[in-house]
């Protein structure tokens, strides 16, 4: 029962993951928008939404290592 609860919480782990790291490649391409179109208001918001996706990703990324992933 043990190592099937243990594999879940990993596939969980890789969707959570994959989930993050789609926001973070969307926070890339809203800058470029914001940069292309000169929108210093939405620029700020993708720089921001940016830094957020990796503050979430570092507990995600951390437990990986410790769990010997």
């Amino acid at each position: 029962m043990k190592k099937n609860q243990k594999n879940q919480t990993g596939q969980e782990t890789k969707y959570q993951l994959a989930g993050w790291i789609l926001f973070v490649i969307c926070a890339i391409f809203f800058i470029a928008s914001s940069l292309k179109n000169h929108d210093l208001l939405a620029f700020a918001g993708g720089v921001i939404f940016l830094i957020a996706c990796i503050v979430f990703l570092i507990p995600l990324v951390g437990s990986n290592k410790k769990s010997g992933k």
